[in-house]
């Protein structure tokens, strides 16, 4: 009875797992309150939907800019003394933003200045500490389950924050949210402080950034393992994820509720997402993340494509839980595999490409959604949406399944 346990959590044999873990615990959280009070300030300062689309444009757009360069920078410098560096300048300009927000001072071009900049420290962020999960783990054995773990963390934040960020909105105003999210980070700081021995420095190189760029872009594109996960993850950013911008329209017109009908169907993916990284957290076996990948995928564009046929809250709900399951499914077992299968001196690169696939795309995928939707009808969007993702997963399956017959 104690296999399951072990399996499940073997990754925090580390102390450094369990420190950065239990960190991001706190930071995420935080991250999540600031998110909803960034978007709550910006609709009461202006009213406008326009600015809160423009708002999230300023932090999603340095990722599909910055991020493949951002991961090949981690392969050349410690990726401990890089998170030290971005957690401590998001920090500083939180807490800036707190005090505009606290004076009175604030207008919506500081939201979205600032915004901007935490974009940009976010890109830098985000591939290094993708591939400093694998960095800190006692065995190679634990990486799958160390990102299952991480997962985990976030999609439980991303449940527990906004809730709240809404409570001290409601309270204590915007910028007391702004001031937890600046204390967030300090949990995160610590943790990395606290590390006995820093992970390995990345080995100095003296190839230009963008010949490197160039040279892991090849690297990924000749390993055709990660070439596939990376093309897949890509298709359902563009084409399954951007349902969740349209759930308001569902949750108005199809299943003629309110914003708490919203809440409840946003709260459905959210609790799908988690479970699914919960499930994850117990799998080590690498021969089967290839088959996960492909059922976490099909089972979320199956699940999606009858959840806009759906008029049935209660159906919906079942649908979107589901969908989040796996769609979480599918990435955390990506995000595993890759980390397993790439070289050491191009993870931070390849993580790059990874996540400019998994975040830089995301408004190219939102704006897709939204011209289909006005043209062709959102239900309409939705179900090509999830048949989209149902026929990539079927079309990674079968490359998988023609690689292990022709080894």
């Amino acid at each position: 009875m104690e296999r399951p346990r072990a399996r499940a959590f073997g990754s925090l044999r580390s102390r450094n797992v369990r420190l950065f873990l239990g960190g991001q615990s706190v930071s995420l959280v935080g991250t999540w309150v600031q998110q909803v009070a960034m978007g709550w300030l910006a609709y009461r300062l202006t009213g406008s939907p326009l600015l809160l689309g423009v708002l999230a444009a300023a932090g999603q757009l340095p990722s599909l800019l910055l991020m493949p360069i951002a991961g090949g920078l981690s392969d050349r410098w410690s990726r401990h003394r890089i998170l030290v560096v971005t957690q401590s300048l998001a920090m500083a300009l939180t807490l800036v933003l707190a005090g505009l927000a606290l004076a009175g001072v604030v207008t919506v071009w500081h939201l979205v200045a600032i915004g901007a900049l935490l974009g940009v420290v976010g890109a830098l962020d985000v591939p290094a500490r993708q591939a400093f999960v694998a960095d800190i783990v006692e065995s190679r054995d634990d990486v799958g389950n160390a990102v299952a773990l991480h997962a985990s963390v976030t999609n439980a934040a991303r449940l527990i924050g906004p809730s709240i960020g809404g409570a001290i909105v409601a309270h204590a105003g915007e910028g007391v949210c702004f001031l937890v999210n600046g204390a967030s980070y300090a949990a995160v700081l610590l943790a990395l402080g606290a590390m006995r021995a820093a992970p390995e420095v990345p080995a100095r190189t003296a190839t230009p950034i963008l010949r490197g760029l160039h040279e892991t872009a090849r690297y990924a594109r000749s390993t055709r393992p990660i070439a596939a996960i990376l093309m897949l993850v890509a298709l359902v950013t563009l084409l399954g994820r951007p349902y969740t911008v349209l759930l308001p329209v569902f949750a108005s017109e199809v299943l003629h509720g309110g914003p708490e009908t919203l809440g409840w169907l946003m709260a459905a993916s959210g609790c799908g997402a988690l479970v699914g990284t919960l499930v994850l957290s117990g799998q080590r076996s690498l021969g089967q993340s290839a088959a996960t990948i492909t059922v976490g995928a099909a089972v979320a564009g199956s699940a999606l494509a009858l959840f806009a046929l759906s008029d049935a809250l209660w159906l919906s709900l079942a649908l979107l839980f589901v969908t989040g399951f796996g769609v979480m499914v599918q990435l955390a077992s990506s995000n595993a595999l890759i980390q397993t299968i790439v070289a050491d001196d191009r993870r931070g690169g390849v993580m790059g490409l990874y996540t400019m696939a998994f975040v830089g795309l995301a408004p190219a995928g939102t704006l897709l959604a939204g011209t289909l939707a006005a043209s062709l009808g959102t239900a309409r969007m939705v179900l090509l949406g999830g048949l989209g993702c149902l026929a990539g997963s079927l079309a990674f399956g079968r490359r998988c399944r023609g690689r292990r017959a022709s080894e």
